[in-house]
C-alpha cells in the first residue's frame, strides 16, 4: 500500500551508511525474476540456448566494464566490488554450471541459471562468517543482471525528474549504486540488504546515507513523498511533522560539521590527554581495501582475513599465488604493520576435493586452526607465503580459534618446519615475526596465562567470544538479545585476559566489532588495550574518542563497570560518564519509535 495520509510514519531498518538525508523520495520499480518457468528444449535448440546465455553474460560484462571505467572518483578502491562481479560472471560455479545444466537437462537458460543460483544460495547459508555469508547478495545481483539481459530488460535505474532525491528500491546492486549520479541521488532506502553488503560499502564510499533491510518500504513510500533518512539509527520518517523536521535538520548540520573535523584529524596519533598512545588499525579482506586504510588514517592492518583466496575454487592456491597477494598488501602499507590471520574457515568451504564433514554444529567443528592442524600441508603452504612476504615489510602472524596450549605448540612446530623448508630451497624469508593468538573461545580466555609464553600479543575476537560464551548466534533473531558486548560475563573475561596480558608483558589487541564502537573505548582504554582494529571508516571516530579520554580516569571507571549486574546498566554508566565527551553535546532525541 502507498502512504495516502499525511500523518508522520516512522519505519526502522538497519543503518547501513551514516548521515542524514532530507528530501523527496523516488521509487524504483522492482522486476522479480524469481518466478521462472522450466522449458524442456529439443536437442536441436540446446546449443542456441547456450549461445543466448553466453550473449547475456557478455552484455553484462560490457556494462560492468563501462561502469568500472566511468566509476566516480569517490568510489576509489571500492571499484574492486564491480570487478568482483565481472569475475563472477565467468566463475565456474556460476557460468560453467549454468551451461552444464542447459546441456544436460535440455532446459532454457533462465531455468538453468535460477537452478545454479539457488544451489549457490544453499552453499552460502552454511558459512559461519556473517560477512562472507552475506556475499551471496553479490551472486543474486549478478543473477539479476544476466536475467535482465535474457529478458531484454537489462539493469537500469530510471532518472528522477527532481534533483537530489532519495532512491527507494526493493534492492540496489553495487552496479546500480555506482551508476547513480550525485546531483540527483542523496541517499538509499531499500527493502533488502544490510550493513555488510557490498551495496552498503559503496554507499559509505560515496558518503550517501543508507537504511536497508526495511522489508516492505517500497509498499509504503511513493515517488514524491517527503522523507527523512537517518543512516545512523536506521530510521526512515515519512511525512515528518515540522518539529521532527527541525530536529533532524539540526542533527544533519551537527553530523556534517563533525565529519569534517574527523576527516581533518584522521591521521593524527590516538594519544590520550595523559600520554597513552593506542595503535588504531583497520580490518581488511582484499588487497583493494588497503587504500581505504590509508584514507581513513589507519595505523596499519590489525586483521587481514585470508579466506577469499581459498573459496569456491577447483584447486587450492599455491605458495607463489599467496605470496604475491600478501607481498602487495605488505609493500603498500610498509612500514605500517600488517597482521595476517591464517585460514579461518570450515574445510567444506574451500576448494573442492578437500571437503570435511559439516557435523551437526559446524561452528564447533573442524574450523580455523583445527582445520589447519589436520591439514598441515595446506597450513605450511600459507605459512611459507607469509614468511616470504615478511621480507617486504612489517608482518605479524595471528592464529584463530586457539583453544588450548597444545594446539599452539603444534602450530609452533609446523612454523619451524615451514621455515626450514624455505631455507633448504634458498628462498628469502623472515621467520622472526611477532606471533599472536585470537582469544575468541572461552577456554583460551581462561588459560591465557598458559599461552602467554608462546606469543607476543593477544587479539580478542569479540564476535566469536560473545557467541561462544553466551551460546547465542547473533544472526538468530530469537537469541540476538543475548549477543551483548557489555554483558558482565564478557567484561569479566576481557578483564581477566587484560590482567594476564599486563602481568606477562603480552600486548593487548582487539579486532572484533566491539573495538570499532567509540562508546566501548573507555572500557578498553581502562583495561590496557594498546591496539584496536576495526572497519576503516570507524578509525577516525575511535581515534577522536581516545584523544578525549584520560587513561587514568578510564582505569577507575572499569572497576565501576565490573560491579554492574547487567549490560544495560553498564551501557547507562558509559552514557552518563562519557557520551558527551566522545560525541559532543547530546543531540535532541529523534522521534520516539
Amino acid at each position: 500500500m502507498t502512504n495516502d495520509s499525511q500523518e508522520e510514519i516512522i519505519l526502522t531498518g538497519m543503518g547501513a551508511a551514516p548521515g542524514i538525508a532530507i528530501g523527496q523520495a523516488f521509487l524504483q520499480n522492482h522486476v522479480d525474476f524469481e518466478d521462472v518457468e522450466q522449458v524442456v528444449l529439443p536437442m536441436s535448440e540446446v546449443q542456441a540456448e547456450v549461445s543466448r546465455f553466453k550473449q547475456a553474460v557478455k552484455e553484462a560484462e560490457k556494462e560492468l566494464g563501462r561502469l568500472i571505467k566511468r566509476s566516480p572518483k569517490e568510489l576509489g578502491q571500492h571499484v574492486y566490488i564491480l570487478e568482483a562481479h565481472k569475475a563472477l560472471l565467468k566463475d565456474k560455479m556460476f557460468y560453467g554450471r549454468t551451461i552444464e545444466t542447459i546441456r544436460r537437462g535440455r532446459v532454457n537458460a533462465e531455468w538453468a541459471l535460477k537452478t545454479t543460483v539457488d544451489r549457490l544460495k544453499q552453499i552460502f547459508k552454511k558459512i559461519e562468517d556473517a560477512y562472507i555469508r552475506e556475499r551471496v547478495t553479490d551472486v543474486v545481483h549478478v543473477y539479476q543482471q544476466v536475467m535482465g539481459n535474457l529478458a531484454g530488460t537489462g539493469e537500469k535505474i530510471s532518472q528522477p525528474e527532481g534533483p537530489r532525491m532519495i532512491l527507494v528500491a526493493h534492492d540496489i546492486s553495487p552496479a546500480e549504486a555506482s551508476r547513480v549520479q550525485h546531483e540527483w541521488v542523496q541517499a538509499f532506502v531499500t527493502d533488502k540488504g544490510g550493513r555488510t553488503s557490498h551495496t552498503a560499502i559503496i554507499a559509505r564510499a560515496l558518503q550517501m546515507p543508507a537504511v536497508m533491510g526495511l522489508e516492505n518500504v517500497t509498499q509504503k513510500i511513493r515517488t514524491g513523498d517527503f522523507i527523512i533518512v537517518d543512516g545512523d539509527s536506521g530510521v526512515v520518517v515519512i511525512n515528518p511533522a515540522e518539529e521532527t523536521l527541525l530536529r533532524y535538520q539540526k542533527m544533519k548540520d551537527r553530523f556534517e560539521t563533525r565529519q569534517a573535523v574527523l576527516a581533518r584529524d584522521a591521521n593524527l596519533p590516538a594519544t590520550t590527554p595523559d600520554g597513552f598512545t593506542v595503535t588504531v588499525n583497520a580490518n581488511i579482506e582484499l588487497l583493494e581495501e588497503v587504500v581505504s586504510v590509508l584514507d581513513w588514517g589507519g595505523d596499519g592492518v590489525g586483521l587481514y582475513r585470508t579466506e577469499f583466496l581459498y573459496m569456491n575454487r577447483q584447486e587450492l592456491p599455491g605458495e607463489d599465488e599467496l605470496y604475491g597477494d600478501y607481498k602487495q598488501v605488505v609493500e603498500l602499507l610498509a612500514p605500517r604493520p600488517v597482521t595476517i590471520r591464517t585460514l579461518d574457515i570450515n574445510g567444506d568451504k574451500v576448494a573442492e576435493g578437500i571437503c570435511a564433514e559439516d557435523g551437526d554444529n559446524p561452528a564447533l567443528g573442524l574450523r580455523a586452526v583445527r582445520f589447519c592442524l589436520a591439514n598441515p600441508d595446506i597450513f605450511k603452504t600459507q605459512l611459507k607465503a607469509v614468511f616470504r612476504a615478511a621480507v617486504h615489510g612489517n608482518v605479524r602472524l595471528l592464529f584463530p580459534m586457539i583453544s588450548q596450549r597444545e594446539e599452539l605448540l603444534q602450530v609452533r612446530r609446523i612454523m619451524d618446519e615451514a621455515a626450514a623448508e624455505l631455507a633448504a630451497k634458498g628462498k628469502p624469508h623472515r621467520f622472526d615475526l611477532e606471533v599472536g593468538v585470537m582469544i575468541e573461545v572461552p577456554s583460551a580466555a581462561l588459560v591465557c596465562d598458559l599461552l602467554a609464553d608462546q606469543v607476543d600479543f593477544f587479539s580478542i575476537g569479540t564476535n566469536d567470544l560473545i557467541q561462544y560464551t553466551m551460546a547465542a548466534d547473533r544472526t538468530n533473531k530469537h537469541v540476538a538479545y543475548l549477543f551483548q558486548a557489555l554483558n558482565p560475563a564478557i567484561l569479566r573475561l576481557l578483564h581477566q585476559v587484560a590482567r594476564v596480558g599486563r602481568e606477562k608483558n603480552v600486548r593487548l589487541a582487539m579486532c572484533g566489532e566491539m573495538a570499532g564502537d567509540p562508546l566501548h573505548t573507555p572500557l578498553l582504554l581502562g583495561m590496557g588495550f594498546s591496539e584496536l582494529s576495526m572497519n576503516s571508516a570507524s578509525v577516525p571516530v575511535v581515534k577522536n574518542a581516545i584523544r578525549r579520554l584520560p587513561r587514568a580516569e578510564c582505569e577507575a571507571f572499569v572497576e565501576k563497570a565490573l560491579a554492574q549486574d547487567s549490560a544495560d546498566k553498564v551501557a547507562a554508566l558509559i552514557q552518563e560518564n562519557f557520551r558527551e565527551r566522545i560525541f559532543g553535546p547530546a543531540p535532541e532525541k529523534p522521534p520516539a519509535l
